[in-house]
Order: structure tokens, then sequence, then C-alpha cells
């Protein structure tokens, strides 16, 4: 199973997230659901690396499928739109495949 966890400030902005696992719907280089995630978490940080040139630490290991994303500052405006995407996208994903397979959590830092 894939645990996405948000980590956001007292005031709403985010902090940064974790990803880590796999998702385990079907077999290495088959899993749909691993592999939506993954273009999800990475396309999302390079998007903010490129386009809103967020300053964060990104600590990422494939064996064991951990993705940890910190931010520096606080986020800009674009950054935030970008990190909403994400989970749009992550939350359709959890609705249609199910808690079996990812779960996305919040967590006030």
């Amino acid at each position: 199973m894939t645990h996405v966890l948000v980590k956001k400030t007292k005031n709403n902005r985010y902090a940064g997230f974790s990803c880590i696992g796999h998702a385990g719907y079907a077999d290495s280089g088959y899993d749909i659901v691993c592999s939506a995630v993954s273009i999800l978490v990475i396309n999302t940080i390079n998007a903010m690396e490129l386009f809103a040139k967020e300053k964060m630490e990104v600590t990422a290991g494939e064996e064991d499928g951990v993705i940890d994303v910190v931010f520096i500052n606080p986020v800009n405006e674009k950054t935030q739109l970008l990190m909403d995407t994400m989970i749009l996208g992550l939350e359709s994903i959890e609705k249609q495949y199910g808690r079996k397979y990812l779960k996305l959590k919040f967590k006030e830092v």
C-alpha cells in the first residue's frame, strides 16, 4: 500500500509531504495505481522546481518507494496550486481504487 502524508501549517500552507510504499495493486511493472501515484508526485515536484522556483529538500529511494519533500520557505501561490492539483489527483485515485492501495492523510505541523 502507498501512504501519502501531506503536512500543512496552521495557516493552511503546505510544509511538505511524504509518499511511502508500493501500492500492491498488481505485479511490478503492471501496477497502474503505483504508476499513477508516482507520475503525479514526480511531475508535481518537477513543476514546483521548474515553474514555481520552489526551494525544497527532496529525498527519494526507489527500492522502498519513498519520496519525502520538505519546503524550505513558506510556499508561493504557484506551489500551493500545484500541491492542490496533486492532491486532487491522489484523492481521485484513492476513491477509484480504494484505501487498500492508497491512503492519503493530512497532518498539521
